[in-house]
């Protein structure tokens, strides 16, 4: 056996080390073949094109430490100081962290009728929509959207799209819609855009912007493609509910 005597039993372990970071990262399944037909070898060449540019994702990591450290220090100092700038930052960071109601709390403190920048009114917008309070999306989005229609590369105006999508107002939705990807070439706008269509009973049109979000990829570099990675699969997933054209 050489050097495949050798590699055992670590070429187990290399099998397995791939199976779970493909299972966790999902990226194209040929992959999967290739883990499992080519053995060990086919593992160590999976390693090399998917785990190790992964590891640049450590950086995430760590700066998630630091994330929460900070948060627990800006927790005691509220306590004392609860300042509307203070409460902001502590905001942004339960943000990033994913802590979406806790984030919601804090703009809410931060935010005052004397308040009128657009940042805290943009990240409480984008809190509400991942908890599902559409309404109190639009509310936000709609004063951001006053103050600077192209606030965040036109992120804003197609995330009040997404929220008029959700409630009750398909005619707002399809004309920031239109105006926001006329401009702006985001995968997440692109799935809004895309599933609201369905939603409207407009297949065709629904199959076009799902399909210009994969037709991305091939000129991506691989970095961006992991990046844009859940949009490509919800991207297929959504193709794979609409109807054959």
């Amino acid at each position: 056996m050489g050097f495949f005597s050798f590699m055992y039993p670590w070429g187990i372990a290399l099998q397995a080390a791939a199976v779970v970071h493909f299972i966790r990262r999902r990226p194209e399944t040929m992959w999967l073949w290739v883990i499992v037909f080519l053995g060990p070898p086919g593992a160590l060449i999976y390693i090399l094109m998917e785990m190790v540019p992964d590891l640049g994702l450590l950086r995430q990591a760590f700066d998630a430490v630091g994330r929460r450290k900070r948060i627990r220090q800006l927790e005691a100092v509220v306590l004392e100081n609860p300042s509307a700038g203070n409460f902001e930052e502590l905001g942004d960071l339960y943000l990033d962290e994913e802590q979406f109601a806790r984030a919601r709390d804090c703009y809410d403190k931060a935010i005052s009728s004397r308040t009128m920048h657009a940042d805290p009114l943009y990240r409480r917008g984008y809190a509400a929509i991942r908890l599902g309070d559409f309404a109190a999306a639009v509310a936000d989005l709609e004063r951001v959207a006053a103050q600077d229609p192209k606030y965040d590369l036109y992120r804003a105006m197609a995330l009040l799209a997404h929220a008029y999508a959700n409630t009750g107002e398909p005619l707002k939705a399809e004309t920031l819609f239109r105006q926001a990807t006329a401009m702006s070439t985001s995968s997440e706008t692109y799935y809004h855009y895309a599933s609201f269509l369905a939603s409207q009973q407009r297949p065709a049109e629904a199959r076009d912007w799902a399909q210009r979000i994969l037709a991305k990829k091939p000129t991506m570099p691989r970095y961006l493609q992991r990046r844009e990675r859940p949009w490509f699969r919800q991207a297929a997933a959504l193709l794979k509910r609409l109807p054959a054209s």
